[in-house]
């Protein structure tokens, strides 16, 4: 579980960087747009690549991206 945590951390922490937010993301909001990014992007786009901790990475960071933006869309950050 802590290692789902740590990646999922790392996950969102890339995915903010993409999306240009990770100066108004704080370690909570990286963590939950990794884990649920992860969620949304495996099933999306399936469990193909590298993976850590059961979380295949390239479609969980896609998809976080993809969370961030949907929620950056709604808040109008």
């Amino acid at each position: 579980m802590l290692g789902a945590i740590i990646v999922g951390a790392i996950i969102g922490m890339v995915a903010a960087s993409v999306t240009k937010r990770s100066d108004s993301m704080g370690c909570l909001a990286n963590i939950f747009a990794g884990l649920f990014g992860s969620f949304v992007g495996q099933s999306l786009f399936g469990y193909w690549g590298p993976s850590l901790a059961g979380m295949a990475l390239i479609p969980s960071i896609a998809g976080a991206v993809i969370v961030i933006a949907v929620i950056s869309f709604f808040i109008g950050d």
